[in-house]
């Protein structure tokens, strides 16, 4: 699938990562992609992503539409022309946008699912659930905050920032292929948050993930990015 160039601002985006044993993940991960490794450790993770005028590149921001989203993430790696490429399979996606319901898998990379968000920020504090269309739930309340977690498998602020910012390609399951999306952010800078409680239904769903297999790592927030979504070659 070829889209022109999308140009638009990340508004907000909380990534909230979590670890799994690599066996649990290469049961549910599709060729030709295998788990990224960190520390013997699979990396997997939800992207909550406020996006405002999204838009063909060059054209106006006042016809760009705004949305809610989330995405279910896994970091994968794969083989291709020699080379070991590394980025997310994305197994799920969830958007407040009926628009990208109708156009995910057509026009823009995967196949995405309406939901009903509940967003409320207020000086540092993030609450953010929402459920979708076949009833899939997700909850957090985070708080930003100067200190990383120190439980972190990454050990810094800093490796853990590098980590995901080369995971900046994304793959999307869609029919009998997968629909590539690169995200180039014209500045990249995370945060700490701390969070306080989160639930994924999707994640804690025992016919995918066995009980007690992923456990909550870290959370990062971004803000105010400016960025484009490039169409990669699909596999």
């Amino acid at each position: 699938m070829k889209i022109p160039t999308i140009h638009g601002y990340i508004d907000r985006r909380i990534l909230i990562n979590f670890t799994t044993k690599p066996k649990t993940i290469k049961k549910i991960i599709p060729s030709p992609f295998k788990p990224k490794i960190y520390k013997d450790k699979a990396i997997v993770g939800i992207c909550l992503i406020r996006l405002k005028h999204i838009k063909p590149k060059g054209l106006p921001d006042f016809i760009g539409v705004h949305s809610e989203n989330g995405a279910h993430r896994i970091a994968v790696e794969w083989d291709e022309n020699g080379e070991t490429k590394s980025g997310v399979y994305i197994p799920r996606r969830d958007t407040s946008l009926k628009l990208n319901t109708l156009v995910g898998g057509r026009i823009f990379p995967g196949r995405h699912y309406y939901a009903k968000f509940n967003v409320q920020e207020n000086k540092g504090n993030y609450h953010i659930d929402f459920k979708s269309s076949d009833d899939t739930e997700l909850f957090i309340d985070a708080t930003e905050t100067k200190l990383f977690n120190d439980n972190s498998i990454f050990e810094t602020l800093s490796i853990a920032s590098d980590f995901f910012e080369n995971g900046d390609l994304g793959y999307s399951p869609n029919k009998d292929k997968f629909d590539g999306l690169r995200l180039k952010a014209y500045n990249w800078e995370v945060r700490p948050l701390e969070v306080n409680h989160v639930k994924s239904s999707f994640f804690e769903n025992e016919e995918i993930f066995p009980k007690g297999s992923v456990t909550f790592d870290n959370a990062l927030l971004m803000t105010n990015i400016e960025h484009e979504w490039k169409s990669e070659i699909d596999k």
